[in-house]
């Protein structure tokens, strides 16, 4: 219900660019939600606090921002105070999440966003809940079914709840790059800096932002790993690359000597272009995305990820438990899906098997039965046999 008793038209209700989430350049405050007048939003300034507390990447940080930030231009909008909305408004932002969507876009945003930020909001207000500084319920509450019979409707739900407005997500595999496209894609990329990243990514199977953080001390050739920081738990590790990516590597190297200092604690992945600097996330999907997009595809810098741990995964000499460390998961569980089988190899390996069942059948010689090795018929009924 908005501040003058109607409740809203959600349908029709405009939701300006109000406000925005700044880069601040401080590592105490990496990112910054502001309103219109470009005042930062105390509440959600407080949140982001905790959750970098919990040991949260700046990514992570800027995630969680960007959610709050849908949720507080509706709220402007709306003309609704954060701590006093309830559960039919925030009912109302999540179905306009899913059906209105990005600005500028005729449809919703994706499932997986909607969730994601339903997920982020329903813990920004468990965390006030706590703090004793917001509403007195959780206007994003739990599923259905997963509450206990008499709950407390002032104590906060457990966090590993799903939330009420959670869209369900259809089950998809990872999506990987087929290996005829991938040496399409490689093939048109523009530089060695940039077959060198992608070589690296899809031998490694590290994410985009832990390759992108490495520094130039990190790539070790002479044993042909090179060291990431884990996006999750931040610990160091080796990855394996393949010969080809510190083949590239060397190539960008003796292309960039001379025109930046040297030194092992400097960034291993710079601009192209003066003044060089470090190779942000950004810049390297729109590298990337262009490449895909001349060849009429939409790969993301993830898919290279779910390439290279699904080529490991077809390989019966590698362990599942070995891509599960690659890959830096938690569970088991988690690295299985990539034992799933890929449509396009399903499909192939089918019509290789009919193919050979139309093939006519090689003759047989006399004498000849299952079972019999033809080497050993000739010894027993001789060479004319």
């Amino acid at each position: 219900m908005a501040d003058d008793g109607q409740f809203l038209n959600v349908e029709e209700l405009p939701v300006p660019l109000a406000g925005g989430l700044r880069e601040t350049g401080n590592p105490w405050t990496p990112f910054e939600l502001t309103d219109a007048d470009g005042g930062a939003v105390a509440p959600v300034a407080a949140y982001l606090k905790d959750v970098q507390a919990c040991g949260r990447s700046e990514s992570t940080l800027r995630s969680y921002g960007m959610d709050l930030l849908r949720w507080f231009r509706f709220c402007w909008a709306a003309g609704l105070d954060w701590d006093q909305v309830t559960r039919s408004e925030a009912g109302d932002f999540c179905r306009r999440l899913l059906i209105a969507g990005k600005p500028g876009t005729a449809g919703g945003y994706a499932p997986a966003t909607a969730a994601h930020c339903e997920t982020v909001l329903r813990h920004f207000y468990d965390f006030h809940l706590e703090a004793g500084t917001g509403p007195m319920v959780n206007p994003f509450p739990p599923g259905r079914g997963r509450r206990a019979a008499h709950h407390n409707p002032m104590d906060p739900f457990p966090r590993g709840q799903s939330g009420l407005f959670r869209p369900r997500l259809p089950q998809r595999p990872p999506r990987s790059i087929p290996d005829s496209q991938f040496s399409e894609l490689f093939a048109g990329l523009g530089s060695h800096r940039d077959r060198a990243l992608v070589a690296f990514w899809v031998s490694t199977g590290a994410r985009a932002s832990e390759l992108l953080g490495a520094t130039a001390g990190d790539a070790d050739p002479g044993r042909q790993v090179i060291t990431v920081v884990r996006k999750g738990t931040r610990a160091m590790q080796q990855l394996p690359a393949s010969p080809d990516a510190f083949v590239w590597l060397r190539l960008y190297q003796e292309q960039m000597r001379g025109l930046v200092p040297g030194g092992q604690d400097r960034p291993l992945w710079l601009t192209l272009r003066r003044p060089f600097r470090q190779l942000t996330y950004h810049a390297a999907l729109r590298m990337f995305t262009r490449a895909g997009e001349s060849l009429g595809k939409s790969w993301t810098l993830h898919d290279l990820r779910h390439t290279a741990a699904y080529r490991m995964a077809r390989d019966p000499a590698v362990p599942l438990t070995d891509i599960q460390w690659i890959l830096g998961h938690a569970r088991l569980g988690t690295t299985q899906v990539y034992l799933t089988p890929v449509p396009d190899d399903v499909i192939a390996s089918v019509l290789a098997f009919h193919e050979r069942r139309a093939r006519p059948a090689p003759p047989q010689q006399p004498g000849a039965g299952p079972g019999y090795r033809a080497d050993t018929l000739r010894v027993l009924f001789g060479e004319d046999a």
